[in-house]
């Protein structure tokens, strides 16, 4: 069932967190900023709205990391109901896409929990002084790829957010599965 996150809460502060990637390292996730920004996005391996953007996802996270903006995928999917989401399959996940940054699995949930991630998709953009300044979508795809040159809403306000460290007021949510909490979460 498709889930869409609240609008932006600005200036919100995230409290950091240790996480193990698919890479075999420990990684804070706040410490892969860039000098002007992060962006955090909570993803997973089976949803139809993520396979159908992770090429894009690859691509802006270089992008922006030329732009001085780090980049880290979180999954916390309940991987014992969902088995595609598990670490092992993540780690075949991040080696298929080509990942050039983190891929950390949120076991507990507590990341997404502290987060209030809603779907996977769901995007955070955080200016340098790590205040929440984007919560929106990739671009104009859903389940579908959309068209090659459809607007890159994330690309282009996390741009606005390395020049100004604001991020723009009129932002669209990002659509996709809810997370797949596990029971009594």
């Amino acid at each position: 069932m498709a889930a869409i996150p609240p609008v932006c809460d600005f200036g919100w502060k995230p409290k950091d967190a240790v996480l193990p990637g698919v890479d075999g390292g420990i990684h804070t996730v706040l410490g892969q900023a860039g000098p002007k920004g992060l962006v955090v996005a909570f993803i997973c391996n089976h949803c139809p709205y993520v396979k159908a953007v992770i090429k894009r996802i690859v691509r802006d996270a270089g992008d922006l990391k030329k732009a001085g903006i780090g980049f880290v995928a979180i999954s916390s999917n309940d991987a014992a109901a969902y088995p595609e989401d598990s670490f092992p399959n993540m780690r075949k996940f991040a080696e298929a896409h080509g990942f050039t940054f983190p891929y950390l699995y949120d076991a507990d949930q507590r990341v997404a929990k502290a987060f209030a991630a809603a779907c996977t998709p769901d995007f955070f953009g955080f200016n340098a002084k790590m205040e929440l300044q984007y919560r929106g979508r990739l671009d104009a795809s859903n389940k579908e790829e959309g068209p090659a040159d459809a607007r890159r809403d994330l690309y282009e306000a996390m741009l606005q957010v390395a020049e100004t460290g604001e991020g723009p007021r009129d932002q669209i949510a990002s659509i996709g599965c809810s997370i797949k909490w596990k029971e009594g979460a």
